[in-house]
């Protein structure tokens, strides 16, 4: 196999994982020319890169992608706490985090286990393995929603419109998949204006709809590459046949191995020093978040898939400021959606041979 040509095309290659490898032992930190940007790939870094106060979520002229700008989906992404940078941040991410943090995790558990069962009955994905994305997909959103307070009879429509709104956040959203997200982006804010009685769409509305949008492809992408895993690790797999609460654990080490999430961006406030490289305003950073999962110095013997292992490192979910607060939610959604689909007669072997990937410039989501 033939490995990617970039950074970019490495996060649906088949095994990006040598060239990673040879990034971040040979080209830590470098300019890529042809892509326009610089990229980080190491622990060290990555790290660096992450937290770094010289450094923004988002370009400082464009804090708001254009294509979206007057729209729903504009105010709810200039509101997203993970979008912002100075103030507003600070200001929001504590309220973001805490509403997480006072979730009771035997409800999510429960509501996880009991909406994978709804899916897998009506979807039926043991017969019908091409629908294991779909299932994947929309578990994160019938579970975060139903703790957010929407009625059952709501998900599914509340599924595609979460759907849509993501596909307009994509680099190469097409204008029809921008024009849909946007209509998406204003049903879902009116739904929550009503569930969470607000009288606008107001940074509470919008971060209420991110929960849904950011669960969902990194959910997805866990169940996904969760089930890859346990096809490819036939010992591993008796083991959570056998050893109650093991999965849970195969689900992180999947976070740090595989990870769903394989690169964010940043962007340069100001000139300055990173990592010991001159950058100047504006500059862009790729960090390659799957990369540093797999830098020995963070992770000993890291191309080892090892679910018992000890002081695991894992970058998937970032760090600093802008570490995202939702990786228990999303990693025990995961291990109920997978738990459920072992149980429904799901074969992890028999989907090597279907196993895709959908097109995409920084996750990793199989399709089979």
């Amino acid at each position: 196999m033939e490995q990617p040509s970039s950074p970019i095309t490495a996060v649906t290659h088949g095994d990006p994982y040598p060239y990673y490898a040879e990034l971040a032992a040979r080209r830590p930190l470098y300019r890529d020319d042809t892509l326009g940007l610089w990229v980080a790939s190491s622990a060290a870094t990555v790290t660096a890169v992450l937290t770094s106060d010289l450094v923004l979520v988002r370009p400082a002229a464009e804090p708001v992608p254009r294509s979206l700008v007057g729209s729903p989906a504009g105010a709810i992404f200039g509101q997203l706490v993970r979008m912002t940078n100075g103030a507003a941040h600070l200001r929001l991410k504590p309220g973001v985090s805490a509403r997480l943090a006072l979730l009771d995790p035997t409800r999510v558990a429960e509501q996880s286990a009991t909406h994978a069962q709804h899916l897998a009955s009506e979807l039926e994905p043991a017969a019908h393995p091409e629908r294991l994305a779909d299932f994947a997909f929309r578990l994160p959103v019938y579970v975060v929603a139903s703790l957010l307070g929407v009625a059952e009879a709501n998900l599914a429509e509340t599924a595609t419109r979460v759907r849509d709104f993501v596909g307009c956040l994509a680099p190469a959203a097409t204008a029809e998949q921008i024009e849909q997200g946007k209509e998406a982006a204003g049903r879902l804010a009116e739904q929550f204006r009503a569930v969470l009685g607000r009288d606008q769409l107001d940074a509470v509305v919008a971060n209420t709809v991110g929960y849904l949008s950011q669960s969902y492809e990194a959910t997805a992408g866990l169940v996904g590459n969760t089930l890859l895993a346990l096809a490819r690790h036939p010992g591993t797999r008796e083991d959570v046949r056998t050893e109650r609460g093991l999965l849970a654990a195969v689900v992180r080490e999947v976070g740090r191995h595989d990870a769903p999430v394989q690169n964010t961006r940043r962007f340069l406030a100001a000139d300055a020093v990173v990592a010991g490289h001159a950058m100047n305003e504006g500059d862009a950073v790729l960090v390659v978040l799957a990369a540093a999962n797999r830098d020995p110095a963070a992770n000993p013997d890291p191309e080892r898939f090892d679910p018992r292992r000890r002081e695991r490192q894992t970058f998937t979910f970032g760090l600093g400021p802008h570490a995202c607060p939702g990786e228990a939610l999303a990693t025990g959604i995961a291990v109920a959606g997978v738990e459920c689909l072992l149980t429904a007669g799901v074969e992890p072997p028999a989907l090597v041979p279907r196993a895709r990937y959908r097109p995409s410039a920084n996750t990793r989501i199989p399709l089979f």
